[in-house]
This record gives C-alpha cells, structure tokens and sequence, in this order.
C-alpha cells in the first residue's frame, strides 16, 4: 500500500474504528452503524471512499463518486473490499458483475491461492452471489485444466481415506486369505472401491446445500482469531484487508485446497465444486474399476492352506501337490526318535539282576525295579509315536477338508462375478450421472 497513513494518523485512526464498527455490524445483522461515517478522507488511500461506497449501497443510494474515486486508488482492493463485505452482510446479490473478476484476480497451478481468493471461492460456493457466483469460480478452476496436472491415486485417498487393504467377498467369508490372491483381490477390490466412490460422490451431491444458502450473513460468532482460516474466512480477510488484524496465515495451493475439499466432513459446497473439478478423474477411474471388476474369475487357482501350496482344479484339489503337502506334514510332524537304546540295556541288567538272585536274593528287587523302568520308558514313547500319528492324520484330514473347501468357494467365486460386474456398471453409471449433475444439483 503506497499511502503514508503517518501524514494523517488522526484520520487514518478514525477511519479504521469506523471499519471495525462496520465489520461488525455486517456480521451481526447485515447493516451499518446507525451513526454516518465520522471520517475524514486520507489522500490516496482507498479504504475512505469505498466505506462510503459499501454505506450508500446498503443504504440505497448512488455509491457512483466515492466508488470512482476508492477504484481510481486501489482497484482490486476495493472491489475484494466490497464483495467480501456485501457477502458477510448476506447482500451478495448486489455486487456489480465485474467486481468479482477484479478482486478474485488470476489463479494458477503454480502459485498459492490468496486469502482473498478463497475468501471469494468460499462465499461464492456458498451462495453468496447466486448462482453466477458460482460459475464464476467454477469457470476460473476449469480454465486450470487441473486434472491434466492430478495423480488420480491422491484424489481417490482424499474422497476414501480409509479404504480397506482388503476386501472379502461373501464367497470367500470362510477363506479370507484366498481374497489377498491377486487374481481374486483385483475385481472384488475395484468392485469394492467403485462402490464407495459412487457412495462419497452421492453424498456430496445429495448434500442439500440450499438450506445453507440463506440471506443469513457468513459471520465470525466463534470469534476466531484472524488466523483461523475457516467459514470465517471472509470476515478474516476483511479485517486484515482494512488493517485490523496481524499477519495473515499460510497460503495453500490449489490442489491442496481441492483435496481438503473432497475429505469426508468438509463443506458440501465447497465439496461440490471440487468433485466438479474432479469429475474427468474420476470418470477415468469409474472406467478401469469397471473393467477390472469384469475380469473373468480363474479356473484353476494355487492357494495356501496351512502352510502349504495346493493347487485346485475346478474338480477338485489336485492330487499332486496334495501328496507333496502330506509329505511334508509327516516329514514336519513326525518327531525322530532313536531307537530305546537306555531301555534295552536296563532289561538286559534287570534279567541279569534276576539270574543273580539266585545267588544274591537281593538282586531280584534291583531286577524287578529296572525292567519295571524300562517298561515305562518304552511305553512313554509309544505314546509320543501314538501322539504323532494322530497329530498328522488330523493335519491332513483338515488339509484335504480345507482344499475341498477351498473349490467350492471357488466356485462361489465365479457365480458371483456376474453379479459383481452388473454391481459395478451401475455404481460407474451413477457416479457419472452425479458427476454431471455437479454442483448445481443442490
């Protein structure tokens, strides 16, 4: 700002506690202080004039003279000066066409989006200016082309943040692993994710934006510091713009702006003009989800199944690795034993023992109690030999039932998929009739 409000700091101080007035009245009851501005005019300082401009026009009379002269001074601030005013005050509607190009100015994917600018965005998704408001911003994003510059992948986590890494089919409900095999997981998990989408788009679209498009002015009730870049936004950038508040906060781009959009829990109007611009992403994303839910389900399939690799054949199991996978379960449970070396050498003493008693009755005791010994020692590993086998014929009855199993879900598998791919057409053709509906279906 090029004026050296020093040269009249009586003037500029009144000035400035007229506009804070101003501000207020605006955003408590759309109306200006009931007193006339008491102020004296700064030479080439435009916040002068185009006060008296805002009063005549919510007044109703001619702002034609201090408009030129605030205009002739600093276009672009007053013009952003008086269409954030006449927002906050609930009267939009009466800015003049050209203001808003003026004071919304140039945006570029290449730098920041100014307070100012969104102040406007945000005002005019809202209704502030009607419906021409609002094409307005939406013809400035779309003269951006920014989904020629868009990740597609970013602009599904913005709308989806907490998609699930995996998505198991009804079919699959007793084998949730089989859903984490490529050939399964990609139509069940682009089937899943078009849903969702179609499910998001609907609810930005569906979100019925004209309750929120009342006269009501946009107001700062919480009173928020002018920081705080939120719903208050507009009243914000006015305080800053009149010098009412400090530094302004950080500028965001406009991709960045867009993202934040399209998060779950943002404004649904401004949700609504960022799924606008997003409508050719995500048009070419509805169509390769489409695709991949058509895929044609596998005929034969290698799954894991306690471990092993078994491959399944849509009559059954294959017989092959089958065997391949109870060798290893033999070769895995059965536990090596030597042969009962200790066992043998203490019924070889105690039959010695007892040869002995014949000469020394007392042996006999000795004997009795060694091959009493070695009985149990052999009985103790028939049982863990016993314990083996049954561990293994359970493993593999439980394989064998679980690659049965695992065909005829399968099975279940393929006759869902056409169910899936009629889902997934609908759900595409829907997102794409919301996504021309845009904004203005609310």
């Amino acid at each position: 700002m090029s004026t050296d409000l020093t040269a009249s700091p009586q003037a500029a101080t009144e000035v400035h506690r007229y506009a804070e007035a101003l501000l207020a009245h605006l955003a408590a009851d759309g109306s200006a202080p009931p007193a006339p501005p008491g102020f004296r005019d700064v030479p080439g300082y435009w916040l002068p004039p185009a006060v008296e401009a805002l009063v005549a026009i919510l007044s109703g009379d001619d702002p034609l003279d201090p408009l030129s002269k605030a205009a002739g001074r600093e276009q672009q601030h007053t013009a952003l000066f008086l269409c954030l005013a006449l927002a906050v005050s609930g009267q939009g509607s009466r800015i003049h066409a050209s203001w808003l190009g003026t004071a919304f100015g140039e945006l570029s994917l290449d730098r920041p989006v100014t307070h100012g600018q969104r102040s406007l965005w945000l005002a005019a998704a809202r209704g502030a200016y009607g419906p021409a408001g609002k094409i307005f911003v939406l013809r400035k994003l779309d003269a951006l082309a920014v989904p020629e510059h868009a990740d597609p992948q970013q602009w599904l986590q913005a709308l989806l943040p907490d998609e699930p890494s995996v998505v198991v089919p009804p079919s699959l409900i007793d084998f949730p692993e089989m859903a984490e095999i490529p050939e399964l997981a990609r139509p069940t998990q682009a089937a899943g994710r078009l849903a969702r989408l179609r499910g998001r788009c609907a609810e930005i679209t569906s979100a019925r934006q004209g309750e929120h498009d009342s006269p009501a002015p946009l107001d700062n009730s919480a009173g928020s510091p002018a920081t705080t870049w939120a719903e208050d936004e507009p009243l914000a950038v006015l305080r800053s713009l009149v010098g009412l508040s400090g530094p302004a906060g950080p500028m965001a781009s406009i991709n960045s702006y867009l993202l934040d959009d399209l998060s779950p829990g943002a404004d649904p109007h401004l949700a609504a003009i960022a799924l606008h611009v997003a409508g050719p992403i995500l048009r070419g994303v509805a169509e390769e989800l489409e695709a991949d839910s058509r895929l044609e389900p596998p005929t034969t399939l290698t799954v894991p199944l306690l471990g092993h690799r078994i491959h399944l054949r849509p009559e059954g199991p294959d017989q092959e690795s089958l065997a391949t996978a109870e060798a290893a379960i033999v070769a895995d449970g059965v536990v090596p034993r030597p042969r009962p070396w200790a066992a043998m050498l203490l019924i070889v003493a105690g039959v010695a023992c007892l040869v002995g008693a014949a000469f020394a009755p007392l042996l006999a005791a000795a004997g009795v109690a060694m091959i009493g010994l070695a009985g149990w020692q052999l009985w103790q590993r028939r049982k863990f030999v016993e314990a083996d086998a049954r561990y293994v014929a359970a493993q593999v009855n439980e394989l064998k039932e679980l690659a049965e199993g695992a065909v005829w879900a399968l099975h279940a598998y393929a006759r869902e998929a056409d169910t899936r791919a009629k889902q997934a057409a609908d759900d595409a053709a829907e997102l794409t009739r919301l996504i021309r509906r845009g904004p203005r279906a609310a």
